[in-house]
């Protein structure tokens, strides 16, 4: 296995240039979740450049293909990269800029993609040199549920072949470039969408007493839900509930008939997070009833937890100190951010690890899903190497 470690890196080197061009490329036209017709075009052209058949048209948008080595029963690896952009107005000045206008690579699935389409090239150069099959999934719609991961699980991409292991990584704003995260065990938390209308009887601001008014019920529900939180949670689960659209559409003296909520609920638990939402639901219903009004509480279920299996991401993290350094392997707090690799994780042991991006001195310090999102582009040499190697070292465990 080591005398391939030279090798990849400087694979990775000589790689590095088209990595970048694939990034800047797939960043200048990014497309929303369930729309990468152009995004998937390109990868299955790219695919088919190198050699490989790629299966084209999985959950819509979805390309998988695979890499044969020698003997290519004996263990098959997953890698998977995302490909959605997500509805935000790039604000950065830069000559690879969003032409898509409200349409923004902000949370690095360019990066994402550019980096799988890279390592296949590396990978696909040296297959004679492994034993094995790489399985590349690239997916669409991470960002929008129920998640493109769960529609090609429907299709069947963990099967014919099954991997053995996934392995997917995502770009870290917050951790220097150079760097990487892992985390074993719980490491990212299940994401529900939370729809509320309130339901009054609006009228003139002057003449409460005549109304029911749904602005004060909605505050009312708001505060007593938060409360489901600090007197119900086990403190041992981490959990958040947030919302951040809360429209009342009246005027100074005008009182409408309806104000509609939107939020989230996350948390590190499966019946917990089924339990808080009875308990929402039932406490938001049972307030506006009792102050006149009605709440229909609506919920779109996400995402599950991300759960890092703990002797795949220890193989891996050994892998990447010996990549890397064990200066430049860092361990990963809990994050209450969602993801829909999840849904992988909860079928074959996985692995989700964060891929260094920031630059202070260069100021590319944004945070993803931010209109000034970027990254230090020094970090695809590091991605496309990195995942090769990973990928060599899953396929080698006997």
């Amino acid at each position: 296995m080591f005398e391939l470690l030279g090798k990849i890196k400087s694979l990775a080197k000589e790689n590095a240039a088209a990595a970048i061009k694939h990034r800047r490329h797939l960043h200048s036209n990014p497309e929303l979740s369930f729309e990468e017709f152009k995004t998937a075009q390109y990868v299955a052209a790219e695919l088919s450049a190198i050699g490989l058949q790629p299966q084209e048209g999985v959950a819509g948008t979805g390309v998988v293909a695979l890499i044969e080595g020698k003997n290519p029963t004996k263990r098959i690896v997953g890698l998977r990269a995302d490909m959605d952009a997500l509805p935000i107005l790039e604000a950065n000045d830069v000559p690879y800029k969003s032409t898509v206008p409200g349409v923004m690579h902000a949370c690095g699935h360019d990066v994402h993609t550019s980096s799988l389409l890279v390592t296949a090239r590396i990978l696909n150069e040296i297959k004679e040199q492994f034993e094995g099959t790489i399985k590349l999934v690239f997916q669409p719609a991470e960002e929008k549920a129920p998640g493109g991961a769960s529609l090609m699980i429907r299709e069947g991409v963990l099967e014919n072949p099954r991997p053995a292991s996934m392995i997917g990584q995502h770009v870290a704003p917050n951790i220097p470039v150079g760097k990487i995260g892992f985390r074993e065990g719980m490491y990212m938390a299940s994401t529900d969408e939370l729809y509320l209308t309130v339901k009054g009887k609006g009228g003139h601001a002057a003449a409460p007493h005549q109304l029911v008014d749904p602005v004060l019920i909605a505050s009312h529900i708001i505060v007593a839900l938060q409360q489901i939180i600090s007197r119900n949670r086990n403190p041992a689960n981490p959990s958040v509930l947030s919302f951040g659209r809360f429209i009342a559409d009246g005027v100074t003296n005008v009182i409408p008939n309806e104000v509609t909520i939107q939020g989230t609920w996350r948390c590190m638990d499966e019946a917990w997070r089924e339990d808080g939402l009875r308990r929402m639901k039932k406490l938001a219903e049972g307030i506006a009833e009792a102050m006149g009004g009605s709440c229909e509480f609506n919920i779109v279920h996400g995402y599950p937890f991300l759960k890092n299996h703990p002797e795949v991401t220890s193989r891996l993290r050994s892998s990447a100190i010996g990549y890397l350094g064990a200066e430049n392997v860092i361990d990963l707090d809990l994050w209450m951010a969602g993801e829909d690799f999840a849904f992988y994780s909860q079928v074959v042991d996985s692995c989700f690890y964060r891929l260094g991006t920031r630059n202070e001195v260069r100021g590319i310090i944004s945070g993803v899903h931010t209109p000034t999102f970027d990254i230090d582009e020094s970090a695809l040499e590091i991605s496309i190497g990195l995942m090769s190697w990973l990928a060599l070292s899953e396929l080698a465990v006997s």
